[in-house]
């Protein structure tokens, strides 16, 4: 599975830890909107600097894993965690593969500006699939491509959902956080 990430930068955790992001779409405001349970086990896929997995690993008592393949990333947010005593928080280093869940065992998975960079995208979401429990529920959150001349990949609305039910996900939700930003909420259905 081809997954690219570059090199670790400076310029990327700042992002990822900025205030102009936390006004977009603040954890807080995405932990309102999901239907989050405080004994459920959580998978944030593509976890960065723990923007998502640190505000949900002090709603739930389940284990948060905090996956990334960027060893930087998974290095801030252990710090993050012991800081926090944050011991329900699992960062993980690596692949989908490397996280080895047993099947059925989390109840949902989020993944942020994530599964654009993934390609082919449907065995990840197999996977996924695989992993969440019944009705389990997949959290997807990227951004709308402006027009064709994208620099970076991007995947529209309605081809996440294509390829969501593909995997066999059903919508349920369907949220546009900020102008430019959509987030889909799915269910696991057989």
């Amino acid at each position: 599975m081809h997954h690219s990430h570059g090199k670790h930068s400076k310029g990327k955790v700042s992002y990822l830890e900025s205030l102009e992001r936390r006004k977009e779409f603040s954890p807080e405001q995405l932990l309102n909107m999901i239907p989050l349970n405080e004994t459920d086990s959580i998978l944030d896929f593509g976890a960065g600097t723990g923007y998502f997995s640190i505000p949900m690993a002090r709603r739930t008592t389940g284990n948060v894993y905090a996956l990334d393949i960027d060893a930087a990333m998974t290095e801030i947010i252990n710090e993050k965690a012991l800081k926090e005593k944050l011991s329900n928080l699992v960062p993980v280093q690596g692949s989908m593969e490397a996280l080895s869940l047993p099947d059925d065992s989390i109840d949902m998975i989020i993944a942020s500006l994530v599964l654009h960079e993934i390609q082919p995208l449907a065995p990840l979401l197999q996977q996924m699939k695989n992993a969440l429990k019944e009705e389990g529920h997949l959290i997807c959150l990227e951004l709308q491509p402006k027009g064709s001349s994208e620099k970076a990949p991007r995947i529209t609305l309605e081809g996440m959902e294509q390829e969501m039910k593909e995997a066999g996900f059903q919508i349920t939700e369907k949220y546009f956080p900020s102008e430019s930003l959509y987030m889909l909420l799915a269910q696991k259905t057989d």
